[in-house]
């Protein structure tokens, strides 16, 4: 199911990304629906994915308050024919996408020998698995193109290890070393690979427990962090970025 805005060639209202189209998965709420609204604040054209039609829906309608040129449409990210599906309509409405923001996650946590197997699949897929689809179906695209950006939503549980976090840890240590083999494979081509990795933020997401809201990091924190990124000068890049919240819970 899709469902699609009038597409322009350029967003009417400028910006420093205008031309430009974004994709961002899980874009349907929280940091995604942040990082999606900053792109389009940018003047970039947005397509985003998930798999609530509603939520989706929702976060479309927010977004057309900011650009004419968006799309959204319900897509399972870990499934390969979903997402040449995806990318390819996305392509189709609102032209070649020259922004990727890989943040569909999720987190399961506990020990990871009482874990079970359909549960490390489903973190592993959805969390490395869709990386590595997602920007595959992208890429020859930004090649041709002869740049673009590639940013990875991590987290710290990338670079540190807890209790509980076997399968969560698994997932997103994974994503640091796709995403630093990819940044050494395309660079060649003008292509940006980034992670962006945060402490804990306030959203829906399940994490290993309770949250002091006013502690954690905010969504518009990370997509602040992406701005930087799509937004730093030609010949350079900000290879990995660490967020943590002032003040600790």
């Amino acid at each position: 199911m899709a469902g699609i805005s009038k597409s322009n060639d350029a967003n009417s209202m400028g910006g420093p990304l205008a031309n430009k189209t974004a994709l961002v998965t899980g874009g349907s709420r929280g940091i995604g629906r942040a990082i999606a609204l900053k792109l389009a604040e940018l003047g970039a054209g947005v397509a985003i994915c998930g798999r609530d039609s509603g939520k989706l829906r929702a976060t479309a309608d927010a977004l057309r308050g900011l650009t004419e040129r968006t799309f959204w449409q319900t897509a399972d990210v870990t499934r390969a024919d979903e997402v040449e599906k995806l990318v390819s309509a996305a392509e189709a409405k609102l032209g070649p996408i020259g922004i990727l923001v890989n943040n569909a996650g999720i987190g399961l946590f506990g020990a990871a020998h009482e874990k079970s197997e359909e549960e490390w699949d489903r973190v592993l897929s959805t969390n490395l698995k869709s990386v590595f689809l997602v920007s595959r179906a992208v890429i020859p695209s930004m090649i041709r193109q002869g740049g673009g950006d590639i940013i990875n939503i991590s987290s710290l549980a990338g670079r540190n290890t807890f209790a509980g976090g076997g399968l969560y840890c698994a997932s997103k240590w994974g994503v640091q070393g796709l995403s630093g083999c990819m940044a050494e494979d395309l660079r060649d081509h003008g292509i940006r690979v980034s992670v962006v990795c945060p402490g804990s933020v306030a959203t829906e997401f399940s994490g290993r427990g309770p949250k002091d809201k006013g502690k954690a990091l905010q969504p518009e924190d990370v997509a602040h962090a992406v701005e930087a990124v799509v937004t730093q000068r030609p010949g350079s890049f900000m290879s990995e970025m660490h967020l943590r919240p002032l003040r600790k819970s």
